[in-house]
């Protein structure tokens, strides 16, 4: 603390949950610190945050008042074409990284007026600087007249005179910062060239977690709003420290969001997602609920396509590894069949070996042909039928009824043996022509 009957604030990061909530502390005149703003940052677990900056200035014991925010979207560096560059980073094209912004808009509310801080980068003769404007007036006067009440606010007037200010490193290899008042020229035409007031301090922000406030030249600060310009200073120091003093990976959210993740509602400022146009028109009764998707960055283009790419080489890997697999399936079924073809071949070559063996040692007979004989064909005339021809029909020989031209059906029909006439030794049975069955009895030659 430079002076403690100076006022101080002092930036207290908590470390409970939600780490991005910070609390501003005033003492003055050797006081105990109190709570006089809270500080909030996004919450980079959030896919909404990714790749953006944003903070907010709230009232520490109503959170739902907000004095002033800023929202700060980077441009982006173009795709490199270099080869060299791509082969260097595994044969993909580097991502894009944000562009140190040159300048930042703190948006107030109630009144709501836009304040743009311009940096200028450090040069061989100068320190790095940090400008901007406050409107002398902020208040509308106080009129019956509908002619005034149709003319701008005071705040976006070009013709409402301005204070000149600027944050202004001590050193080049210092990190506390004074903020100065320009001091005004003293030609009667207002021209700065050569006589001019030396800068008045107005504030120092001593290694950039302390702002002390220079009362006494308060006076010299002739504006209006005398909190808006108070929550200007803060605001503004704190987005200096943050984006232009840490690392821009960090500042930014580059890796903060989780790949993947679903966006959720942010229990954030609505102008915290909105861009940075919008600013001016937000309102700070808007539900702080609301989520708003931001648009598609380059970054978060490249992610896209960087994941795109990723899903289709697992795709591609995969598919690889499916049609390997179904290869070595069929290269299996093929061996398989290949095997069982191999043993049917070798039983056969065993059973052909076997039956050669059984020719061999029992021999092989040969069987004739049975033919089946034909029936005989009939004729309109017996006498007809030479007995060539019937020798040829039925395989019999021709007898003498052939040849005497006896006919067919006499010669088919079956013929009875005739039997041995059988007698008695004594001769007491006879056999005639009429009953050769009958016993007569024989007669005696004496009687």
């Amino acid at each position: 603390m430079l002076d403690e009957n100076l006022p101080t604030y002092l930036i207290k990061t908590t470390k409970e949950k939600p780490k991005t909530h910070s609390t501003l502390l005033f003492s003055q005149y050797g006081n105990d610190f109190e709570p006089a703003y809270s500080l909030r940052h996004l919450d980079p677990e959030q896919s909404a945050s990714r790749n953006r900056y944003a903070a907010a200035l709230y009232d520490a014991y109503n959170p739902d008042v907000l004095f002033a925010e800023v929202l700060l979207v980077p441009d982006w560096t173009k795709p490199t074409l270099s080869q060299d560059e791509i082969r260097r980073n595994g044969g993909v094209t580097p991502a894009p990284e944000p562009i140190l912004p040159l300048e930042f808009a703190i948006q107030l509310y109630n009144p709501d007026q836009q304040i743009v801080v311009k940096h200028r980068p450090a040069s061989i003769t100068s320190t790095a600087s940090w400008e901007f404007e406050i409107p002398t007036q902020t208040f509308r006067t106080p009129s019956h007249s509908q002619l005034d009440r149709g003319q701008n606010d005071p705040t976006i007037s070009e013709f409402t005179p301005k204070l000149a200010l600027k944050w202004k490193k001590d050193g080049r290899l210092s990190k506390d910062l004074a903020c100065y008042l320009s001091g005004r020229s003293t030609n009667p035409d207002g021209s700065k060239n050569k006589n001019k007031e030396p800068d008045i301090t107005i504030a120092i922000l001593k290694n950039l977690k302390e702002v002390t406030i220079y009362e006494p030249n308060m006076a010299r600060v002739e504006v209006e709003d005398l909190k808006g310009f108070e929550v200007a200073l803060l605001l503004g120091a704190v987005v200096i420290r943050d984006v232009y003093f840490n690392s821009m990976k960090e500042t930014f959210n580059l890796a903060g969001g989780r790949k993947g993740s679903a966006t959720s509602p942010v229990n954030t400022p609505p102008a915290l997602a909105a861009s940075s146009s919008a600013l001016a028109h937000q309102s700070a009764t808007q539900p702080q609920s609301e989520n708003r998707i931001p648009p598609t960055d380059p970054r978060t283009q490249w992610e896209i396509d960087q994941e795109t790419e990723r899903l289709r080489r697992e795709a591609a890997a995969e598919e690889r590894a499916r049609r390997k697999r179904e290869e070595a399936e069929q290269k299996q079924i093929q061996k398989m069949l290949e095997e069982e073809e191999k043993e049917r071949r070798r039983r056969q070559a065993e059973v052909d070996a076997e039956t050669e063996r059984l020719k061999k040692l029992y021999g092989q007979q040969d069987i004739p042909a049975i033919q089946t004989p034909q029936p005989p064909q009939h004729r309109h005339s017996a006498s007809s039928v030479s007995g060539s021809a019937y020798e040829a029909q039925t395989g019999y020989p021709s007898g003498p009824y052939m040849a005497s031209g006896a006919s067919q059906s006499a010669l088919l029909q079956p013929v009875t043996p005739k039997l041995k006439q059988k007698s008695s030794i004594f001769g007491f049975r006879r056999h005639s022509d009429q009953d050769s069955n009958k016993i007569v009895k024989k007669k005696s030659s004496v009687w």
